[in-house]
């Protein structure tokens, strides 16, 4: 567990502790991907429950509170998040509770990227038995867009008639994917981006080289672009961006036999990302993801039509839709490229 705040969620902090003697019994935290929202969430969720915070607000990190959340064992903390986001996918051979609320011996089958409703229902247990030295309870739930419709409901009927001294922590990156009776029974907290030399330095702590290049291609997120650095696919971007800065049929089969091994999704991204920086140069001048590519971007924004380029990017985002599931993985490659090829007759 982090047991600190990012550098840039300090200012947030000091507002929200501000508040600290009013807080609602839900709070949203919302804000880009890849800036640390979740770790500032239960951050917050070990301050709420600690024995003796400090004057700052932050846990003290020594009480016995503390030590039982360190181990994700506080009796009055509780994490609710998609079964993907467990270790090794969750614990195997426990119990689930389907959607019809039947319980059932858990399968083999591939982890849930949902939050389900069975989820939601555990918490009526929790919230309906006394707290642990009548302290606060805490429930952390991220990402809240992964509700799925009924365990979306549930939640709501949990937030219309809070238990008492009860406090949801929810994080999304999605604003707009969750319920407005959701939105409406939440205060919403943002967290914001960090500055581009905050991003820079933290990378460069974390021991990321070409810091600079990594940040601008995952839109100043800095948890983001060191996860992408330690993913290693410098290779494979560069080989995608040559072939769209220099659109060529003849070299798109050699390109998708090299890329087939990266996720389609990333791929998926990489593309999204070009065609917005098409997008921008065209209309504004500007490059966000890809500022190195600038003449490039420049020189083929003069060759497409904004409503080409407008299908294209509806195009893909209709396969990122489906990209986790390839029939083919190359297939799926040569079939994206060649539709980008389709903007330079």
């Amino acid at each position: 567990m982090n047991n600190s705040i990012y550098p840039w969620q300090q200012t947030a902090w000091q507002q929200l502790q501000q508040q600290r003697d009013r807080l609602p019994h839900a709070i949203l935290l919302h804000g880009a991907q890849g800036i640390g929202k979740t770790v500032f969430a239960e951050h917050l969720a070990q301050a709420l429950l600690c024995d003796a915070p400090g004057a700052d607000g932050h846990a003290c990190g020594q009480c016995g509170s503390c030590g039982w959340f360190a181990q994700y064992s506080h009796p009055d903390y509780r994490r609710v998040r998609p079964e993907i986001l467990e270790p090794e996918g969750g614990e195997a051979g426990s119990e689930t509770e389907s959607e019809d609320g039947k319980k059932s011996a858990k399968t083999a089958k591939a982890p849930s990227k949902e939050i389900k409703i069975g989820q939601i229902r555990a918490l009526a247990d929790f919230m309906n038995i006394s707290t642990h030295r009548r302290g606060k309870r805490v429930i952390v739930l991220y990402p809240a867009e992964a509700l799925n419709e009924m365990a979306a409901n549930a939640l709501l009927k949990t937030l219309e008639e809070p238990a008492p001294d009860t406090v949801f922590l929810l994080v999304t990156s999605n604003l707009e994917r969750l319920l407005p009776t959701i939105l409406s029974r939440c205060r919403k907290f943002a967290l914001s981006m960090p500055s581009t030399e905050q991003a820079l330095a933290w990378l460069q702590q974390q021991g990321v080289s070409d810091a600079a290049v990594w940040l601008a291609e995952e839109g100043g997120a800095p948890l983001a672009a060191c996860a992408e650095a330690q993913a290693g696919n410098r290779d494979e971007i560069d080989t995608l961006l040559a072939l769209l800065a220099k659109p060529s049929a003849d070299a798109l089969l050699k390109v998708a036999d090299r890329l087939q091994k990266v996720s389609a999704t990333r791929l998926v991204t990489w593309l999204q990302r070009w065609l917005f920086d098409l997008l921008s140069v065209k209309l504004a001048g500007k490059v966000r993801y890809y500022p190195a590519q600038h003449d490039a971007l420049a020189a083929l924004a003069k060759r497409i039509e904004p409503d080409a380029l407008l299908r294209l990017q509806k195009a893909a985002g209709q396969r990122r839709a489906i990209a986790e599931h390839p029939l083919s993985a190359k297939l799926f490659i040569e079939d994206m490229l060649l539709d980008y090829l389709t903007l330079f007759p």
